[in-house]
């Protein structure tokens, strides 16, 4: 039902902005695209732990909280003037407080939807029209592989937490959900107008928000793994990209 996209293997022409970088996977993420040459803005919260992880000056640190329903309009106004329009962004937006139904906090519930799905509307709602006007200036047709300003892709990172009801998971599976549905939808309407989206499901990945459970995780993985199994499935243009598949494929079927 849904296309692929225009593959992305070399990234030496493309700006990133990773949202979501000061650990786990936007972190191995971030810094694998370095390596390949791509030029980096990195975002988060904790301003200190982005200036830790990526010490090279040539990476744009942007400190952000994304629950500020204007801060994405105003870093991209920044990222504008600074010349440093992103062409990739990769939305790696995650709050996770696992609880059971009976002992569910109202207030943690709304702020765990609030994190994963409802901050992604404003953040579409800042970034597409300044895509667009950046593809009419560059007179950009929509089949346009990139000849003038490299093709805009939108990397929605999700979970298999959205495939299907978990225990434990009632907050943060129904966002993994919406978000992969907004995902979808994104995917349908924007690429007939020249833009790419990819949605990312990882499985259980070794990290801060992971460490909560209490739970043995099955094929559990690391950032690295997981960072390198995105790259991977951007360079072959998947719309979709889950794994480990011994885990997605299992909870699919389900």
């Amino acid at each position: 039902m849904l296309s692929s996209n225009a593959p992305i293997a070399d990234w030496s022409n493309r700006t990133v902005w990773l949202i979501g970088a000061s650990d786990g996977i936007g972190l191995a993420l971030g810094q694998m695209l370095g390596a390949k040459g791509a030029r980096l803005v990195v975002s988060a919260r904790r301003a200190q732990a982005l200036e830790e992880h990526f010490p090279d000056p040539s990476v744009l640190k942007l400190p952000l909280d994304v629950n500020d329903s204007g801060a994405v309009g105003r870093a991209l106004d920044q990222l504008q003037a600074q010349s440093h329009l992103p062409d990739v962004v990769v939305w790696m937006v995650g709050q996770y407080e696992p609880a059971g139904l009976l002992d569910l906090s109202p207030h943690t519930a709304k702020a765990v939807l609030q994190t994963n799905l409802l901050s992604a509307y404003d953040a579409l709602a800042a970034v597409l029209p300044v895509w667009r006007h950046q593809m009419a200036d560059s007179g950009q047709a929509p089949q346009d592989s990139g000849q003038r300003w490299p093709r805009p892709h939108w990397v929605f990172v999700s979970s298999v937490a959205g495939y299907r009801g978990l225990p434990r998971a009632a907050d943060y599976g129904a966002s993994k959900a919406g978000l992969s549905h907004l995902a979808q939808v994104a995917h349908i309407e924007l690429k007939p107008v020249g833009i790419d989206v990819s949605l990312v499901c990882p499985g259980f990945v070794s990290t801060r928000l992971t460490a909560k459970n209490s739970f043995k995780m099955p094929a559990v993985i690391t950032p690295e793994q997981a960072a390198n199994s995105i790259l991977k499935g951007l360079a072959k243009g998947q719309f979709e990209i889950h794994f480990p598949k011994r885990l997605s494929l299992l909870l699919k079927l389900l």
